[in-house]
């Protein structure tokens, strides 16, 4: 029987990959779950495992860009019993071991059920494991947390899917790929015990290999020994390092991203300096005091948002135009109304929704600061929905304030204060990050006197706020000491104007400095 393997989906954005290597040829045999090729998306690089035992069959060759759901290739399951007489002499031995813990891990136990990272968003092609909440060998009930998964937008649980015990896969800090293994759960007591002592014969069996890496024959060595994982292959090519000089420290002797790294760091090493540079430094005076230094690694939001930024930089026409707002009548009108304004909505009354409520009037007016650019098009949103950037724990999040022009001042300012709690919380949802229309910053908490915001992407411009600070004015002709504050907008040049910009942060002045008018509507 021929079982057909086909292009997965890997996301809904996803509508095509390329192969960018077989790592099986034509007519291999390989077995279940082994990976045969690597793919490339325009956003990831993904392995590509068997769906079954048997002789491979490929239909799409290396560098062919094939549609999601298109055959890639077929594995004959016929030819599994033809090969299997071929086995080499030392795994037929291993046979009836194998048979005789069988009964013994599957006595009416049930089988393991295997836990993958799912999907969690459209973009999204990994999870980092950021905690395991249950140790290895716990009893854990069905939806029972287990696991906190960090992704680059997002911070969230994964329940059980069955009671049993806990097998761990895939370690803290690991960074697994959507639908890769997490963990097992394996239902029973006696089926635990079994598995259990399966696994130490195949770890010592393991530990016997990578003792004797240098006199163990090739034909001994799996699919995975000395082969380099996507990020892995791309960190060795741009350094120059051969994978075969590299000790994988991956399942089966996979080299994976942190051994690249290592490699690189240890391919410097040799390098002595010359006798010269030696003797220099030989002379010159030595440092005093502690130079300590520690490396941590970057986080999964942490690499996304740099990411980001540079793309940003990159693929837009951005420019910044200033103006200066008088603070003085919002001021007042706090320092009049907010003890009664507290008692009667039961939240304070902040200035983020002043300045909400302001640009969602001024963007109402300039409707070009609120689209965005698609392609060769240009969309305009007749509803307000805005960013707040809010600085949490694990890094820079964006949660959304949805229609905000529909919202009253202590309306936005408890969607402020419920989703600043969420960020700083960790538990904001990716619906609740996705979908703004224009963003705001407010650097002036830190003591930001001005500054060039960056464009949140696909968004066409924000709003950078600063700190007060007392400055002297002219007002009327008279030198008067002022609340002052500098305002910031970035802008796409490519959809938006010199005049609508200008005129947007000119429009949005105005109604600061003048409260009624968001009152009256004028």
């Amino acid at each position: 029987m021929s079982l057909e393997v086909k292009v997965p989906a890997v996301g809904e954005s996803i509508t095509e990959v390329t192969i960018a290597q077989w790592l099986k040829k034509d007519g291999d045999r390989v077995e279940m779950d082994e990976v045969i090729a690597e793919l490339e998306s325009d956003k990831a690089t993904f392995e590509l495992p068997a769906e079954a035992a048997g002789i491979l069959r490929i239909v799409a060759q290396e560098g062919d860009t094939i549609d999601v759901g298109a055959v890639i290739c077929r594995i004959d399951q016929d030819g599994a019993a033809a090969s299997a007489p071929a086995a080499p002499a030392a795994e037929q031995a291993a046979t009836p071991a194998a048979q005789e813990s069988a009964p013994a891990a599957t006595g009416g136990a049930g089988e393991a059920v295997e836990m993958k990272v799912p999907t969690v968003g459209e973009s999204i092609t990994e999870v980092t494991i950021a905690s395991w909440l249950k140790k290895d060998g716990d009893q854990v009930e069905m939806d029972e947390v287990i696991a906190e998964l960090e992704s680059d937008k997002a911070t969230f649980e994964l329940p059980a899917e069955a009671a049993g015990t806990l097998e761990i896969v895939a370690k803290e800090g690991d960074t697994v790929e959507i639908g890769g293994l997490l963990c097992r759960i394996v239902p029973g007591a006696g089926a635990v015990k079994a598995n259990a002592q399966a696994n130490a014969k195949q770890e010592a069996a393991n530990q016997q290999v990578a003792a004797k890496p240098a006199a163990a024959p090739s034909g001994a060595q799996t699919y995975a020994s000395g082969t380099p994982s996507p990020a892995a292959g791309k960190i060795l090519a741009e350094k120059g390092i051969n994978a075969a000089d590299v000790q994988g420290t991956g399942r089966d002797g996979r080299i994976t991203k942190e051994d690249a790294q290592n490699a690189q760091q240890a391919a410097a090493k040799p390098a002595a300096a010359p006798a010269a540079k030696q003797e220099a430094a030989a002379e010159a005076p030595t440092a005093t005091g502690d130079r300590n230094q520690r490396r941590e690694k970057m986080s999964s939001l942490r690499k996304t948002v740099a990411r980001r930024l540079v793309q940003v930089k990159n693929e837009t026409a951005m420019l910044t135009t200033f103006n200066e707002v008088d603070m003085k009548p919002i001021m007042d009108i706090r320092a009049k109304y907010k003890d009664k304004f507290k008692e009667v909505h039961e939240v304070g009354l902040g200035f983020m929704s002043f300045f909400t409520k302001a640009c969602t009037v001024a963007l109402k007016e300039w409707p070009a600061v609120n689209a965005q650019i698609d392609g060769n098009e240009m969309v305009f949103s007749d509803f307000v929905d805005v960013s707040i950037a809010v600085s949490s724990p694990k890094g820079l999040v964006v949660p959304v304030i949805r229609n905000a022009e529909s919202l009253t001042l202590d309306g936005i300012e408890k969607e402020v204060i419920r989703l600043a709690k969420k960020a700083r919380d960790g538990k904001l949802s990716i619906e609740e990050m996705t979908g703004g229309t224009f963003t705001i910053t407010n650097g002036g908490v830190f003591g930001s006197m001005m500054s060039t915001p960056i464009i949140n992407a696909p968004q066409s411009a924000i709003l950078g706020m600063h700190n007060i600070v007392q400055r002297p004015v002219a007002i009327n002709g008279q030198v008067e000491i002022r609340p002052m504050m500098y305002l910031a907008l970035s802008y796409d040049h490519r959809i938006i104007d010199g005049r609508e910009s200008v005129s947007f942060l000119v429009r949005v002045k105005e109604l600061l400095e003048d409260p009624m008018r968001l009152l009256l509507g004028v």
